[in-house]
């Protein structure tokens, strides 16, 4: 083989050897060196600036500062600011007593509002009972006359104690016998017949008309003919 001229050993890289090496060690490490120096020189003076912006009162920075840990505006906020703390027993005795007092409260409430409501429903009931039965008691009043004068044919008689059935199951009472002893809030006296030895109080000795009721409601008062004890 020939020798390369001088033109293309010339023209060929030099090969890389010891020196090349060594150069790129160096530049290494100074870009480190760079590197750290700024990294440690911004990283300073940011503290710097927080310590500056700080508050007179940072007890408790010291801790945050040694340990090495970052430091936040948060933190001394939280240093600042006094624990709040738990409610003690007594307040939670006063709150209790408080909710079981308003509680006792309403359901006092509810149940006379229910009371209300049931004593108004019944009113209403007996109202249109009351409303619904006492035009019916002149129709008892034709069917009783009827009865006193003859006895009623079948077909009538049948018609007569259905409907005495149905205003009975509503609730409306006939009363009022020869023989009870006269009360005005449930009697009308037409009439004074004389005295009667059998008697020792004022008695309804004649009834003229029924009487009737719903419940202690007088529908109509029994109007009857009355006598008197003997001697009175």
């Amino acid at each position: 083989m020939t020798d390369r001229t001088a033109g293309e050993r010339a023209a060929s890289p030099p090969a890389a050897g010891p020196d090349t090496d060594v150069d790129d060690t160096v530049n290494d490490t100074v870009n480190d060196t760079v590197n750290d120096t700024v990294e440690g020189t911004v990283q300073d003076r940011v503290a710097d600036q927080q310590l500056a912006d700080a508050p007179d009162d940072i007890s408790g920075v010291d801790n945050f500062i040694e340990e090495g840990a970052p430091l936040e505006p948060t933190d001394l906020a939280d240093e600042a600011e006094p624990d709040a703390g738990e409610p003690d027993a007594a307040q939670i005795q006063q709150a209790l007593a408080e909710r079981t007092a308003d509680l006792q409260r309403l359901q006092a409430e509810y149940v006379n509002y229910k009371r209300r409501v049931d004593r108004d429903r019944e009113l209403v009931r007996e109202n249109a009972t009351y409303a619904a039965l006492a035009p019916i008691v002149d129709v008892l009043d034709t069917i009783d006359r009827a009865r006193e004068h003859s006895e009623l044919d079948e077909g009538f008689q049948a018609v007569a104690d259905q409907l005495e059935r149905v205003v009975t199951n509503a609730g409306l009472v006939k009363y009022g016998e020869p023989g009870d002893a006269f009360d005005p809030r449930l009697h009308e006296a037409l009439s004074h017949i004389g005295e009667d030895p059998d008697v020792e109080v004022t008695t309804c000795k004649l009834i003229a008309k029924a009487g009737y009721r719903i419940g202690d409601r007088v529908v109509r008062a029994a109007q009857v003919l009355v006598v008197d004890p003997a001697g009175s």
